[in-house]
Protein backbone atom coordinates (compact mmCIF):
# COMPACT_ATOMS: atom_id res chain seq x y z
CA UNK A 1 0.00 0.00 0.00
CA UNK A 2 1.31 3.46 -0.89
CA UNK A 3 0.12 6.90 0.12
CA UNK A 4 -1.46 9.16 -2.51
CA UNK A 5 -0.56 12.58 -1.14
CA UNK A 6 -2.76 14.26 -3.74
CA UNK A 7 -5.80 12.88 -1.90
CA UNK A 8 -4.76 14.31 1.48
CA UNK A 9 -7.20 17.05 2.49
CA UNK A 10 -4.78 18.71 4.89
CA UNK A 11 -2.11 20.82 3.19
CA UNK A 12 1.48 20.04 4.14
CA UNK A 13 3.74 23.06 4.73
CA UNK A 14 7.47 22.43 5.17
CA UNK A 15 8.95 24.00 8.29
CA UNK A 16 12.61 25.02 8.03
CA UNK A 17 15.18 27.68 7.18
CA UNK A 18 17.81 25.98 5.04
CA UNK A 19 17.79 26.90 1.36
CA UNK A 20 18.83 23.58 -0.21
CA UNK A 21 16.22 21.41 1.58
CA UNK A 22 13.55 24.04 0.94
CA UNK A 23 14.30 24.04 -2.79
CA UNK A 24 14.26 20.24 -2.85
CA UNK A 25 10.85 20.22 -1.17
CA UNK A 26 9.61 22.97 -3.50
CA UNK A 27 9.95 20.45 -6.32
CA UNK A 28 7.50 18.16 -4.52
CA UNK A 29 3.88 18.94 -5.53
CA UNK A 30 2.52 17.76 -2.16
CA UNK A 31 4.39 20.57 -0.35
CA UNK A 32 1.89 23.42 -0.54
CA UNK A 33 3.77 26.09 1.41
CA UNK A 34 6.60 26.91 3.82
CA UNK A 35 7.06 28.35 7.30
CA UNK A 36 10.13 29.70 9.09
CA UNK A 37 10.86 31.26 12.47
CA UNK A 38 13.80 33.03 14.13
CA UNK A 39 14.86 29.90 16.02
CA UNK A 40 15.09 27.83 12.84
CA UNK A 41 16.93 30.65 11.08
CA UNK A 42 19.48 30.93 13.88
CA UNK A 43 20.08 27.16 13.83
CA UNK A 44 20.60 27.37 10.06
CA UNK A 45 23.19 30.10 10.50
CA UNK A 46 21.12 32.89 8.94
CA UNK A 47 22.65 36.26 9.85
CA UNK A 48 20.94 38.63 7.39
CA UNK A 49 17.17 38.25 7.75
CA UNK A 50 16.21 40.35 4.74
CA UNK A 51 18.79 38.81 2.41
CA UNK A 52 17.69 35.30 3.39
CA UNK A 53 14.04 36.14 2.77
CA UNK A 54 14.76 37.67 -0.63
CA UNK A 55 16.77 34.62 -1.63
CA UNK A 56 13.95 32.27 -0.61
CA UNK A 57 11.24 34.33 -2.28
CA UNK A 58 13.23 34.58 -5.49
CA UNK A 59 13.48 30.78 -5.61
CA UNK A 60 9.97 30.07 -4.29
CA UNK A 61 7.74 32.85 -5.63
CA UNK A 62 4.38 31.11 -5.86
CA UNK A 63 3.64 29.31 -2.57
CA UNK A 64 2.70 30.70 0.84
CA UNK A 65 5.73 31.43 3.03
CA UNK A 66 5.60 32.74 6.59
CA UNK A 67 8.28 35.05 8.02
CA UNK A 68 8.13 36.15 11.66
CA UNK A 69 8.55 39.54 13.28
CA UNK A 70 11.29 39.66 15.90
CA UNK A 71 10.44 42.57 18.19
CA UNK A 72 8.80 42.48 21.62
CA UNK A 73 7.26 45.94 21.19
CA UNK A 74 3.93 46.07 19.38
CA UNK A 75 4.67 49.31 17.53
CA UNK A 76 7.92 47.87 16.20
CA UNK A 77 6.18 44.56 15.44
CA UNK A 78 3.69 46.49 13.33
CA UNK A 79 6.45 48.32 11.46
CA UNK A 80 8.26 45.06 10.75
CA UNK A 81 5.06 43.28 9.75
CA UNK A 82 4.11 45.95 7.22
CA UNK A 83 7.63 45.81 5.76
CA UNK A 84 7.68 42.00 5.56
CA UNK A 85 4.27 42.00 3.90
CA UNK A 86 5.69 43.99 0.97
CA UNK A 87 8.18 41.25 0.15
CA UNK A 88 5.77 39.19 -1.91
CA UNK A 89 2.19 38.37 -2.77
CA UNK A 90 2.27 35.03 -0.96
CA UNK A 91 4.06 36.22 2.19
CA UNK A 92 2.35 35.69 5.55
CA UNK A 93 3.67 37.58 8.57
CA UNK A 94 3.97 35.57 11.77
CA UNK A 95 2.81 37.49 14.82
CA UNK A 96 3.24 35.88 18.27
CA UNK A 97 -0.04 35.59 20.15
CA UNK A 98 1.51 37.56 23.04
CA UNK A 99 4.77 39.37 23.66
CA UNK A 100 7.22 38.18 26.33
CA UNK A 101 5.33 40.17 28.99
CA UNK A 102 2.11 38.21 28.32
CA UNK A 103 0.46 41.23 26.68
CA UNK A 104 -1.91 39.83 24.02
CA UNK A 105 -1.33 40.79 20.39
CA UNK A 106 -5.00 40.71 19.32
CA UNK A 107 -5.22 44.46 18.72
CA UNK A 108 -2.15 44.40 16.49
CA UNK A 109 -3.44 41.32 14.66
CA UNK A 110 -6.77 43.07 14.01
CA UNK A 111 -5.08 46.22 12.66
CA UNK A 112 -2.78 44.29 10.36
CA UNK A 113 -5.39 41.85 9.11
CA UNK A 114 -7.88 44.60 8.33
CA UNK A 115 -5.14 46.61 6.60
CA UNK A 116 -4.66 43.75 4.15
CA UNK A 117 -1.64 42.07 5.76
CA UNK A 118 -1.77 38.27 5.65
CA UNK A 119 -0.99 37.24 9.23
CA UNK A 120 0.01 33.92 10.72
CA UNK A 121 -0.68 34.17 14.45
CA UNK A 122 1.78 31.83 16.12
CA UNK A 123 2.60 30.11 19.45
CA UNK A 124 -1.10 29.53 20.28
CA UNK A 125 -1.76 26.79 22.83
CA UNK A 126 -5.22 27.40 24.32
CA UNK A 127 -8.71 27.37 22.89
CA UNK A 128 -9.38 30.84 24.30
CA UNK A 129 -6.40 32.16 22.36
CA UNK A 130 -7.84 30.57 19.21
CA UNK A 131 -11.21 32.27 19.80
CA UNK A 132 -9.61 35.65 20.43
CA UNK A 133 -7.49 35.39 17.28
CA UNK A 134 -10.55 34.37 15.26
CA UNK A 135 -12.32 37.50 16.47
CA UNK A 136 -9.31 39.61 15.51
CA UNK A 137 -8.99 38.31 11.92
CA UNK A 138 -12.71 37.97 11.17
CA UNK A 139 -13.44 39.88 7.96
CA UNK A 140 -9.77 40.65 7.34
CA UNK A 141 -7.13 39.39 4.92
CA UNK A 142 -6.38 35.67 4.52
CA UNK A 143 -4.95 34.47 7.83
CA UNK A 144 -3.36 31.46 9.52
CA UNK A 145 -4.04 30.42 13.11
CA UNK A 146 -1.08 28.32 14.30
CA UNK A 147 -1.77 26.08 17.28
CA UNK A 148 1.33 24.36 18.61
CA UNK A 149 -0.22 20.93 19.01
CA UNK A 150 3.15 19.23 19.41
CA UNK A 151 4.13 21.41 22.34
CA UNK A 152 0.73 20.79 23.89
CA UNK A 153 1.41 17.06 23.60
CA UNK A 154 4.84 17.58 25.20
CA UNK A 155 3.02 18.57 28.42
CA UNK A 156 1.16 15.24 28.51
CA UNK A 157 -2.09 16.68 27.13
CA UNK A 158 -3.78 15.10 24.12
CA UNK A 159 -4.01 17.94 21.57
CA UNK A 160 -6.67 16.30 19.37
CA UNK A 161 -9.73 17.51 21.36
CA UNK A 162 -8.39 21.08 21.41
CA UNK A 163 -7.56 20.97 17.70
CA UNK A 164 -11.01 19.59 16.93
CA UNK A 165 -12.60 22.46 18.84
CA UNK A 166 -10.31 24.90 17.03
CA UNK A 167 -11.52 23.60 13.66
CA UNK A 168 -15.09 24.32 14.79
CA UNK A 169 -14.12 27.80 16.01
CA UNK A 170 -12.77 28.68 12.56
CA UNK A 171 -15.83 27.49 10.62
CA UNK A 172 -17.57 30.93 10.64
CA UNK A 173 -14.36 32.66 9.47
CA UNK A 174 -13.64 31.60 5.88
CA UNK A 175 -10.59 33.88 5.58
CA UNK A 176 -8.73 31.95 8.32
CA UNK A 177 -7.04 28.55 8.12
CA UNK A 178 -5.96 26.45 11.10
CA UNK A 179 -2.39 25.19 11.26
CA UNK A 180 -1.40 22.10 13.27
CA UNK A 181 2.06 23.34 14.26
CA UNK A 182 5.09 21.60 15.81
CA UNK A 183 4.08 18.00 15.02
CA UNK A 184 6.15 15.33 16.70
CA UNK A 185 5.48 12.31 14.46
CA UNK A 186 4.13 11.30 11.08
CA UNK A 187 0.87 10.14 12.67
CA UNK A 188 0.04 13.81 13.35
CA UNK A 189 -0.52 14.37 9.61
CA UNK A 190 -3.32 11.81 9.63
CA UNK A 191 -4.73 13.12 12.90
CA UNK A 192 -4.86 16.61 11.40
CA UNK A 193 -6.56 15.31 8.27
CA UNK A 194 -9.10 13.31 10.29
CA UNK A 195 -10.38 16.40 12.11
CA UNK A 196 -10.39 18.64 9.04
CA UNK A 197 -7.42 20.82 9.99
CA UNK A 198 -6.48 22.96 7.00
CA UNK A 199 -2.68 22.86 7.25
CA UNK A 200 0.08 21.02 9.10
CA UNK A 201 3.66 22.30 9.29
CA UNK A 202 6.17 19.46 9.07
CA UNK A 203 9.94 19.40 9.53
CA UNK A 204 12.22 17.64 7.08
CA UNK A 205 12.97 14.84 9.58
CA UNK A 206 9.29 13.88 9.65
CA UNK A 207 8.80 14.36 5.91
CA UNK A 208 11.56 11.80 5.29
CA UNK A 209 9.30 9.19 6.93
CA UNK A 210 6.51 9.54 4.35
CA UNK A 211 7.71 6.48 2.35
CA UNK A 212 6.97 4.36 5.46
CA UNK A 213 3.23 5.00 5.17
CA UNK A 214 1.43 1.73 4.39
CA UNK A 215 4.54 -0.37 5.00
CA UNK A 216 3.99 -3.96 6.18
CA UNK A 217 4.58 -4.07 9.93
CA UNK A 218 5.86 -7.67 9.59
CA UNK A 219 8.49 -6.46 7.12
CA UNK A 220 9.30 -3.46 9.30
CA UNK A 221 9.75 -5.76 12.30
CA UNK A 222 12.16 -7.96 10.35
CA UNK A 223 14.13 -4.95 9.12
CA UNK A 224 14.45 -3.74 12.70
CA UNK A 225 15.74 -7.13 13.86
CA UNK A 226 18.27 -7.12 11.00
CA UNK A 227 19.38 -3.61 11.95
CA UNK A 228 20.11 -4.66 15.54
CA UNK A 229 21.94 -7.79 14.35
CA UNK A 230 24.02 -5.97 11.74
CA UNK A 231 24.97 -3.18 14.16
CA UNK A 232 26.03 -5.68 16.82
CA UNK A 233 28.26 -7.44 14.28
CA UNK A 234 29.68 -4.18 12.94
CA UNK A 235 30.53 -3.13 16.51
CA UNK A 236 32.36 -6.41 17.11
CA UNK A 237 30.40 -7.18 20.26
CA UNK A 238 31.30 -10.49 21.96
CA UNK A 239 30.71 -12.16 25.30
CA UNK A 240 33.41 -14.51 26.50
CA UNK A 241 32.22 -17.77 28.11
CA UNK A 242 32.14 -17.53 31.88
CA UNK A 243 32.34 -21.25 32.60
CA UNK A 244 29.77 -23.77 33.76
CA UNK A 245 26.85 -22.71 35.93
CA UNK A 246 27.51 -23.15 39.62
CA UNK A 247 25.88 -26.24 41.10
CA UNK A 248 23.34 -25.83 43.83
Amino acid sequence: MTMDLSELRTKIFADGAELAPMLELYRQPHIKGFTTNPTLMRKAGVSDYGAFARQILSAIPDRPISFEVFSDDFDEMERQAREIATWGEHVYVKIPVTNTRRAPAYGLVHRLSHAGVKVNVTAIMTLQQVRDVVDAVRGGAPSNVSVFAGRIADTGVDPVPLMTAAVAALLPVPNAELIWASPRELLNIFQAAAIGCHIITVTNDILKKLPLVGKSLDDYSLETVKMFYDDARAAGFALAPTGSPRSA
